[in-house]
């Protein structure tokens, strides 16, 4: 996982697309659909992936102590797992990432069978930081994934969907290899992505168990395997916005995943219900050299693994897909919605997020707030941030909001804050729409039902007489 200081991605570059691999890849969030497979999911050994994680922790000795992205550790952690796959029977290829800091190949391998135009797609990190060998970092999701598509390559099941899984270079200098992938598909390879599951750091040894985007239509396989352990998994707060699928989120490809905790501390709650030490870091060798073979939870591990494989059965193997079960949990889904947590879950203008009350403009509650322009100058701003809607449920965004201008105009909009969905506009907020105080404005994301959608505020001022727009307190609420 990336550091916090990382966390807001101001713009990605634009990617050249794997081509020549025979790779047709992808991304709108059409509802994952389960197969009646869950119960006939293999047990995935731990041992196997404990082996992986020896290997690794091995090739990083040999090179240095490290399997950071465009070193020998990196390129030899390519190579082993690419001759497991190959001589699995998969097509595998590398793709280098030409504008990663370190150049690096990801690598993809995609398993004969299942619609090409209907993909699951499972990825990880393979890369460490310099520090050390990144065994929990990510090792763990990376060993993980390398022993179950060795043994759905055993099985060898009737595919109702094609699988890829993926290793991504990069990802400890901003999700880099990811995002070189993922922001070059086209709209229509996109599409063929039916949803995207990562995996960083799922072997945390005061480990708890967490889901991205816990309430949403992609997560429903994961979060089934674990309540059947009667686990009570949370949303994966930590990691959001962290690792390598917002890559596919931003691109609008439904994703979720597992994780085990990195440098925040569990708490007394969940040490009663999952064990280990309350106040301590789920992973307390986070990006230090200490992150080794020894530090991984076995159980946590296997928990994963198996979970993994439950995944993959149930949204991909079999003749037929089933729709997910209806009803809805109600739920909030916009992470960090009240901005206390800074810039957390929120990408778009630098310095848009802070505590503000010094400059008379006080927070809705708390102390953060987000304040676009007030310049009384040309300027564009903005913060967005991706949510999952899960299918068949209904969905309102709500914030609230303090307009002040020094414009006296009542007729004309100057200066502008839109409120976008995607591509459509929800609404155009401007200096008429002045008050004293906060208020609270509420929108529809019901038609947005089963996708991934991207919310934005985009605020732009003319070249004179400011407009303050300062916005707290939002939410996504499902039901």
């Amino acid at each position: 996982m990336r550091s916090r200081s990382a966390a807001l991605t101001l713009t990605v570059s634009a990617a050249l697309l794997l081509t020549g691999a025979g790779l047709a890849i992808p991304a709108a969030a059409a509802p994952v659909t389960l197969t009646p497979a869950l119960a006939a999911a293999p047990d995935i050994a731990v041992a196997n992936v404990q082996a992986h994680l020896t290997q690794l922790n091995s090739i990083a000795t040999a090179n240095g102590g490290t399997r950071r992205s465009g070193t020998a550790g990196y390129t030899a952690s390519v190579a082993y797992i690419k001759g497991k796959l190959q001589a699995a029977g998969y097509t595998v290829a590398e793709q280098t990432c030409t504008s990663c800091t370190y150049r690096a190949n990801n690598l993809v391998a995609d398993w004969p069978g299942g619609p090409s135009d209907q993909v699951t797609m499972f990825g990880a990190h393979l890369d460490s930081v310099a520090a050390g060998p990144g065994i929990n970092d990510n090792g763990s999701g990376s060993a993980t994934l390398l022993e179950n598509a060795l043994v759905l390559a055993q099985q060898n099941p009737t595919m109702s969907r094609h699988v890829r899984f993926a290793w991504w270079a990069g990802e400890e200098q901003g999700l880099q290899g990811s995002a070189f992938y993922a922001n070059a598909l086209t709209s229509t390879q996109r599409t063929q992505i039916k949803a995207y599951y990562n995996f960083d750091m799922v072997g945390s040894p005061n480990g708890g168990y967490f889901i991205n985007h816990i309430t949403s239509a992609a997560a429903v396989p994961m979060k089934a395997y674990w309540d059947t352990l009667g686990l009570q998994p949370e949303e994966n707060t930590e990691g959001a916005g962290r690792s390598d699928d917002y890559s596919f989120e931003r691109v609008g490809i439904a994703t979720s995943g597992y994780a085990a905790g990195a440098s925040a501390k569990k708490t007394s709650a969940q040490a009663s219900k999952w064990g280990g030490t309350a106040n301590s870091a789920y992973d307390s060798c986070y990006h230090q050299a200490c992150d080794t073979a020894s530090n991984i939870s076995a159980t946590v591990l296997d928990r994963a693994a198996d979970g993994v494989a439950s995944t993959i059965w149930a949204t991909s193997v079999g003749g037929t897909t089933t729709p997910p079960p209806t009803g809805c949990t109600a739920a909030q889904v916009l992470t960090n919605p009240g901005f206390e947590s800074g810039t957390t879950g929120w990408t778009g203008t630098t310095g848009a997020i802070g505590q503000w009350s010094s400059q008379g403009e006080a927070a809705h509650s708390g102390t953060y707030s987000a304040w676009l322009l007030g310049y009384g100058s040309t300027h564009t701003e903005s913060l967005s941030q991706s949510v999952t809607i899960p299918a068949g449920c209904s969905a309102t965004l709500t914030f609230w909001v303090h307009i002040d201008t020094a414009e006296t105009t009542t007729s004309t909009a100057y200066d502008k804050l839109a409120v976008t969905a995607g591509s459509t506009t929800l609404a155009t907020l401007s200096n008429l729409n002045k008050a004293t105080g906060y208020v609270q404005k509420s929108y529809s994301l019901s038609a947005f039902a089963g996708q991934t959608v991207a919310l934005k505020f985009t605020g732009t001022e003319d070249s004179s007489l400011q407009t303050s727009f300062v916005i707290d307190d939002a939410a996504v609420q499902v039901s």
